[in-house]
């Protein structure tokens, strides 16, 4: 099985589905999960885990993300973006570039977003979106989104490029759409592009068709990232010979149990590896009882 994970530049017309389905044919193995859904439209990072490395899925859809957007001031459609039905257009030649800024740069921080109906979330066990086309809507409760910081990269009346560094959960085009509202001119998404997902940048995003020739040469190790990447912020520590077996099944230990032991503050979390660098899995250390913890074990015998 094959174990790690790849940096996917997802290409416009697929979905994130439809990318974890290409990449089931492609390495032949069902064990593949995305972290983070982008809409068929939006280009850009989609990380994908496969084999053991679909435990860091989830992870990797808290992190946060870095886009790049355009706005389409004037124009509203039922999807809050370019590729919805127009349900109005109104002319925003009229704004003021600083009335712009001014309006964009309220949005960082913390704001209260609706959901779009045209979203993959459910609702009594519906997707949104296959109420919307079914012409239901529903209501929806507005949710806490933490806008990071936004760099207006061009001002092309209508349009807006702009860099969005946001939380887990934000919706881009509906932010857009809350921002062409507050200017009382409408707007929507015209394009899309995801940047970045925690560490995974835009510059080493690799198309399939390219994983398709990797694999073809034998290579896809060239380009499949090791598990433990995903937590490079975190101190790396190595248990001694004598205490591999406690880390390996899951029992907390000290730390001299500990190649090198080390200080640690209570509630810290490290990476833990075996005496020949195999990573074993995220522990917390408790300082009550002076004890690394298991809280998310990676371990792989087969690399032993």
């Amino acid at each position: 099985m094959i174990n790690g994970i790849l940096n996917i530049y997802k290409e416009k017309g697929y979905t994130s589905h439809d990318v974890v389905a290409r990449l089931r044919g492609i390495v032949k193995q069902k064990k593949i999960g995305h972290t983070g859904t982008l809409d068929p439209d939006a280009e850009g990072v989609l990380p994908v885990c496969l084999g053991r490395a679909t435990k860091v899925c989830g992870l990797l859809t808290d992190k946060d993300k870095i886009y790049e957007a355009v706005l389409l001031l004037g124009t509203t459609t039922d999807t809050q973006d370019i590729s919805g039905t127009v349900l109005e257009e109104r002319a925003a030649d009229g704004l003021a570039e600083e009335q712009i800024l001014d309006c964009i740069q309220t949005y960082i921080g913390e704001y209260e977003q609706l959901p779009p109906m045209y979203s993959a979330l459910k609702v009594n066990g519906k997707k949104l979106y296959e109420l919307a086309r079914a012409g239901i809507e529903v209501e929806r409760e507005r949710r806490k989104v933490t806008i990071h910081d936004i760099q207006i990269v061009e001002i092309k009346l209508p349009r807006v490029r702009m860099r969005v560094h946001c939380s887990k959960g934000t919706y881009i085009r509906t932010l857009c759409h809350d921002i062409g509202a507050d200017l009382n001119v409408g707007g929507c998404m015209e394009s899309l592009l995801r940047t970045q997902v925690s560490c995974f940048a835009l510059a080493d995003s690799v198309p399939l068709k390219q994983v398709e020739e990797y694999v073809q040469r034998g290579a896809l190790t060239d380009i499949l990232l090791p598990t433990d990447s995903v937590f490079g912020e975190l101190r790396a520590v190595h248990v001694n010979k004598k205490c591999e077996l406690l880390a390996i099944n899951g029992n907390p230990f000290g730390v001299k149990a500990l190649e090198m032991p080390d200080t640690f503050a209570d509630g810290e979390n490290v990476r833990i590896y075996d005496t020949k660098g195999h990573f074993i899995g995220i522990f917390e250390y408790r300082g009550v009882k002076g004890e690394l913890c298991v809280k998310k074990m990676f371990y792989d015998a087969e690399e032993r």
